[in-house]
């Protein structure tokens, strides 16, 4: 029987936030595989605030999604047919799959995966590029030390909650910046932060005052904008700023928003650096390992937040963007 694929592609650009029409909701036939090739399908599929930024024009550190290209998005599937010996029909792989329910693959860049170690969401999680963007972003960028306050923008989010746990792990006192009163008690009641604040009814700037009293050592930005300006009027002498994304900008019409008082980095001797997950690739596995011991050991938790049906995409994806998503947000591709 001819397999039939549904995928979103890109029909046009977005201005301010997308809208299902930036998308097309298309079916093709499944082809034939040539020699060498294998035909996964895709079981999950990772959205991030990323894609975001995929969609641009912009120069970016990769090329822009192409209109009437498959959306970009980072997978997780099964491999179905393969006339490809390193994969044989039955493995679990991940890699850039896009949106869509098939992909032919050559076999690059794809990383196996084993289910009997963990549920296969947690690998777009935690064992994923979130956990690793976390993991690096943190301990490359952050250097933390015994004792340093750590505070993470978006920690409710899919990366600053693997960011504060990893920060607890490390001995250092973790502190969330999250939208709401619910994801700020999931912080502390579910994650162990020591503490966290709530941008939308707390003044940020007087709140991590007050929970700073001795300033921020590592602040791990995913939000930009004012949250960032928040963060650099009170660092601690020798702080280090991780510019891991700026959620809070994506969306923008005009400029992007970058702070004013920068130079608090000076009268602080800061350092603020970006990270992309893409330059460890060669460590994943050694820092996959060691936070699969963490989550045996019980000492870091990994959530998603899984939304089934691939048609749900466009809006599904909108979820990150509203602050409505708890964990990671995950596209079931085939809703049960």
């Amino acid at each position: 029987m001819q397999l039939v694929n549904h995928r979103f592609t890109l029909a046009s650009r977005p201005v301010g936030m997308p809208k299902r029409t930036d998308w097309a909701y298309e079916e093709e036939a499944v082809r034939e595989l040539h020699e060498g090739e294998l035909l996964i399908r895709v079981l999950f599929i990772s959205l991030d605030p990323a894609m975001r930024g995929w969609m641009k024009q912009n120069r970016s550190y990769v090329p822009p999604v192409a209109i009437g290209e498959v959306m970009r998005a980072l997978g997780l599937g099964q491999v179905v047919a393969s006339k490809n010996p390193n994969f044989a029909v039955g493995k679990h792989v991940s890699g850039t799959f896009g949106v869509q329910e098939y992909f032919i693959s050559e076999g690059n860049g794809l990383i196996e995966i084993d289910p009997r170690v963990a549920s296969l969401p947690t690998f777009l999680n935690v064992l994923g590029m979130t956990g690793m963007t976390a993991y690096f972003g943190l301990l490359e960028t952050g250097q933390p030390q015994l004792g340093d306050t750590a505070v993470v923008s978006a920690a409710a989010g899919a990366v600053g909650a693997v960011v504060g746990q990893i920060a607890k792990i490390k001995g250092c006192r973790a502190v969330g910046i999250a939208g709401g009163a619910s994801k700020c008690r999931y912080l502390i009641t579910d994650l162990g932060f020591d503490a966290a604040i709530d941008y939308k009814s707390e003044d940020v700037t007087e709140a991590l005052r007050k929970t700073c009293p001795q300033g921020i050592n590592i602040y791990f930005d995913n939000v930009g904008g004012d949250i960032l300006e928040a963060a650099l009027a009170n660092l601690a002498r020798g702080a280090r700023i991780v510019i891991c994304g700026a959620i809070s900008q994506y969306n923008n019409t005009g400029p992007v928003q970058g702070p004013s008082n920068y130079l608090s980095l000076l009268v602080h001797r800061a350092t603020m650096k970006g990270m992309l997950v893409f330059d460890y690739a060669d460590r994943y596995a050694q820092a996959a390992q060691e936070m699969a011991g963490w989550m045996a050991a019980g000492k870091l938790k990994s959530r998603e937040d899984i939304v089934e049906g691939l048609e749900t995409f466009p809006d599904t994806f909108l979820k990150l963007f509203k602050g409505e998503n708890l964990g990671k947000l995950i596209l079931k591709v085939v809703a049960d």
